[in-house]
């Protein structure tokens, strides 16, 4: 038993339909998916685990840097909803250490609307961002789509074509391994399946609704920007030539291809 002085205790581990005041501190046998929720703000971390928890996820709630990447390592969840803007370490510093932990998905919450810190969440490895402040239903359906997302990837691997080989690249889907010129290449999971859903059809262009669509499994508003930020990021890691790519194409006011 943990004492009542400390102030994790009361906020690390809820269960959905327990109350927190009785909630146990740790289970071995739940079976929902965890989310860890990162928010100094205790008002909106409260009310994100509320409605999580109404949904069915188990939920951990850290307030800061330190207590996220312990609560991180303890309780290994399927998805961190992570606040930007923490004091001390902060969002950009978390999401880079809990990955070197190991892969985690990762959505941002942010106050900024600057394009330049939501393109630095991507770098370090978070797949989404949420501008705060936002609705609750947008939250629950960004988290159930990236879940989904992160289930296709871990379970059933692509049975329906061998490796993809195309210009000197070898895409294996069933590995979620790719090479260029024999080299191989580490791609997040979530950049591995924007480049399969490009290399799967060369020559066919993409919108970036499709792509939202097929790879994230929702759109919104800000969704090319999302888009364009994670192609780019490919780019770079395949050595692409931005005046002559070798493998994606932009098509300019509609969206990308893979080349023929």
């Amino acid at each position: 038993m943990t004492s009542g002085n400390d102030r994790r205790s009361t906020r690390f581990l809820h269960r959905p339909g327990v109350p927190p005041s009785t909630a146990p501190a740790y289970d071995c046998f739940v079976s929902e998916q965890t989310v860890l929720v990162v928010d100094d703000e205790e008002a909106i971390a409260e009310a994100v685990r509320a409605r999580l928890e109404s949904e069915g996820y188990r939920v951990v709630v850290a307030l800061d840097g330190p207590e996220a990447i312990e609560a991180h390592r303890e309780h290994q969840p399927d998805l961190v909803v992570l606040d930007l803007m923490l004091p001390g370490m902060d969002g950009l510093e978390v999401c880079k250490q809990i990955q070197r932990d190991r892969w985690t998905p990762v959505l941002m919450l942010t106050a900024k609307t600057e394009e330049a810190d939501k393109v630095a969440g991507f770098a370090v490895g978070a797949d989404d961002y949420l501008t705060k402040p936002f609705s609750l239903r947008e939250l629950t359906i960004r988290v159930r789509a990236i879940l989904r997302r992160v289930d296709r990837i871990e379970g059933v691997q692509d049975q329906e074509t061998g490796p993809i080989e195309l210009h000197g690249l070898n895409l294996d889907a069933a590995r979620r391994r790719v090479e260029v010129d024999g080299e191989e290449i580490a791609l997040t999971p979530l950049e591995f399946e924007i480049l399969l859903a490009l290399a799967r059809e060369p020559g066919v262009v993409l919108s970036r609704d499709q792509l939202m669509d097929r790879v994230w499994g929702y759109r919104d508003y800000a969704g090319g920007r999302v888009v364009d930020s994670h192609v780019a990021r490919i780019r770079r890691k395949l050595g692409e030539d931005g005046n002559d790519p070798r493998f994606i194409r932009t098509v300019h006011g509609v969206g990308y291809a893979f080349k023929e």
